[in-house]
């Protein structure tokens, strides 16, 4: 039950130069998918967006019932500037309209962040063909063709088969009782021990601020190389076996990260909101992955458990944030001590804040094998550096957005 949703090839990516996107690949994408991208941004009602790449701007916007491309940009919209290597990126899906904002390469001059994120799926559509979606495209249903039930959970030995299209219907799993609360307070000491080591500076932890102004170590990256007994559950077969549900050759990535959910945070990349996590880009090269959550400590609704939002996976919707027309529901997994999830790539996701306990959890993910005859090189921008650099990220996107609009992004949860 395939959850592979890629549609490019990493071996086709190259250096795109302005005036080929601009002149050829733009009016090609119009050419093809104007009408599909312009019945999403009116769909949406999205304002025109105007990309200044050197100095030269084009202008796109809904026109009756298809997408239209002009010369100059329009200032009645969102204007977005950035240079040539950046345009290039956002063309071929290597980042989003976020991403570049996360990493500097991007300046808005009109409008703000949340009309420049909300063309994400517009850009999708015209680029890639994927629908913009609406009401009612996404449905739920089991093996037998009857209404899925949404808050079931799984056991290791239930039907594999069951579980593989539940995924793939849902968007996510939840499976109970998988470790032992011995495994899960070693886990958890070994978080306790490196959040301790953590310094700001050491490019190997994210930070937080509580509502006294405490920074908190909050994340503990590359914690697969930093925990022997982790390394034991991770290799052990009531893990592995994951990488066999859906019979697309899911391989362990190798990595993991340890959190803590702390009391109180009120700016930094703690309790994250809902996102993808191909929000950055890649979507086309990487989707659906799968990533999973061991409850170290367990998380209810007072605790900050995981927040999904059923058959996002399988919408064109925003991958940063929760899209105001978005008519899917979303769920809280609440788990016990030694419970895992599992959430596709694709799929819309949000820690929620802890309220009375704090709570621990280790992420680790699956990856897709490359396509047959490509060829994936390392990518600096989705390296170790650039990871651990996201403990700054708020302040980036604040950056980028455009400091004269009443609705601009400000750097608080």
């Amino acid at each position: 039950m395939s959850i592979d949703r890629r549609s490019r090839l990493e071996k086709d990516v190259r250096d795109l130069e302005r005036d080929e996107v601009f002149e050829s690949l733009l009016p090609q994408a119009v050419s093809e998918h104007g009408s599909l991208a312009g019945r999403g941004v009116t769909y949406k009602a999205l304002p025109p967006v105007s990309l200044r790449v050197d100095g030269r701007a084009v202008t796109m916007r809904a026109n009756g019932s298809t997408l239209v491309l002009e010369a100059g940009d329009d200032p009645s919209g969102v204007t977005a500037e950035m240079p040539a290597d950046a345009l290039s990126d956002l063309i071929q899906d290597h980042q989003s309209t976020i991403g570049l904002a996360m990493t500097s390469r991007v300046k808005l001059t009109s409008g703000n962040i949340n009309e420049w994120i909300g063309w994400e799926p517009a850009f999708r559509a015209l680029l890639d063909g994927r629908r913009v979606h609406e009401t009612g495209d996404v449905t739920f249903h089991d093996l037998n063709g009857d209404e899925l039930d949404l808050d079931r959970t799984f056991k290791i030995d239930d039907d594999r088969e069951e579980m593989a299209h539940f995924l793939r219907e849902a968007g996510y799993l939840h499976l109970t009782g998988i470790f032992e609360a011995d495994e899960m307070d070693t886990v958890g000491a070994d978080i306790d021990e490196w959040i301790a080591k953590a310094t700001p500076d050491d490019g190997e932890s994210w930070w937080a601020t509580d509502a006294d102004g405490l920074d908190q170590a909050v994340r503990v990256l590359f914690f697969l190389e930093k925990s022997a007994a982790l390394r034991e559950i991770v290799e052990d077969e009531r893990y592995q076996w994951l990488t066999e549900l859906t019979g697309d050759g899911h391989r362990h990535n190798g990595g993991a990260e340890g959190l803590v959910k702390p009391l109180g945070i009120v700016q930094g990349l703690s309790d994250l909101p809902w996102h993808k996590d191909c929000g950055q880009g890649r979507h086309s090269y990487m989707c659906n992955g799968m990533t999973t959550g061991i409850s170290v400590t367990g998380a209810d609704r007072v605790s900050g458990a995981l927040g999904v939002i059923p058959g996002s996976h399988r919408a064109n919707t925003m991958a940063t944030g929760r899209d105001p027309k978005l008519d899917l529901q979303p769920r809280m997994l609440e788990t016990d001590k030694g419970d895992v999830t599992v959430h596709c790539s694709d799929t819309l996701h949000r820690a929620h804040p802890p309220v009375e306990r704090p709570r621990k959890v280790v992420y680790s993910s699956f990856g897709l094998p490359p396509l047959p005859g490509d060829v994936v090189k390392p990518n600096p921008r989705y390296g170790r550096e650039a990871r651990a650099e996201l403990t700054d990220v708020t302040d980036r996107i604040a950056a980028a957005d455009n400091e004269n609009d009443p609705k601009r992004y400000r750097a608080s949860r």
